[in-house]
């Protein structure tokens, strides 16, 4: 089983725009404050703009010794040399993904319901994610909040198959901690962590997660 960070900082352009941030930027502050974990998610972003995006982040997180994770865009997390990707329920399949980029990389995938997560376990991947743990405008995944009950069931299957489970989906300074008592090993944050200085909240997450 790999182990995850308390804290996966989520870097999503549509909400840096709407914070009028540059996603570079942000994964800097990031960085900075600690985060050893970072997904960058660029759902509108042209795939030239994303691969110098992402080619720009693993540099500077290679001198942190950071892990980043590219959502969606296997080809983007191959070329920039991410650390691996993340994918949704309508994204690639895990297996696909693999053929793109390789059998070592980090591979994360997305669940919502028991029955995705019961198959995400039999599929090459190295961590589940399940949400939206809270109500959440950040992402829309077409899924109810799931709650706490629900993230404790999941990341039990996913710990008895060897897997981390990420919780996701509206988790606040507030609520960050509730996950970790109910059985994720790792919360991914996106709009609270721009909720005022991002380099100043991120610190504040940590700090709690610890």
């Amino acid at each position: 089983m790999i182990a995850l960070p308390r804290l996966y900082a989520i870097v999503d352009a549509d909400t840096c725009e709407r914070g009028k941030r540059a996603p570079l930027d942000v994964a800097r502050a990031f960085l900075t404050a600690g985060a050893r974990w970072i997904q960058l998610r660029c759902k509108h972003l042209g795939s030239g703009e994303f691969l110098d995006l992402t080619e720009s982040v693993v540099a500077e997180a290679r001198r942190a010794d950071a892990t980043i994770i590219v959502n969606d865009r296997a080809d983007v997390a191959a070329m920039a040399g991410a650390h691996g990707l993340h994918v949704g329920q309508e994204d690639l399949s895990p297996a696909d993904a693999r053929t793109v980029i390789g059998a070592l990389p980090i591979l994360g995938l997305s669940t919502h319901t028991k029955a995705q997560w019961d198959a995400a376990v039999r599929e090459p991947i190295s961590y589940i994610a399940i949400g939206p743990a809270f109500g959440t405008n950040s992402k829309d995944t077409g899924y109810d909040a799931v709650g706490l009950r629900v993230v404790s069931d999941a990341a039990t299957a996913a710990r008895k198959a060897g897997l981390p489970t990420v919780a996701i989906g509206g988790i606040t300074l507030d609520n960050a901690v509730s996950l970790i008592d109910a059985g994720a090993a790792s919360v991914a944050v996106i709009s609270d962590l721009l909720n005022g200085d991002p380099e100043a909240r991120c610190r504040d997450f940590l700090r709690i997660l610890k």
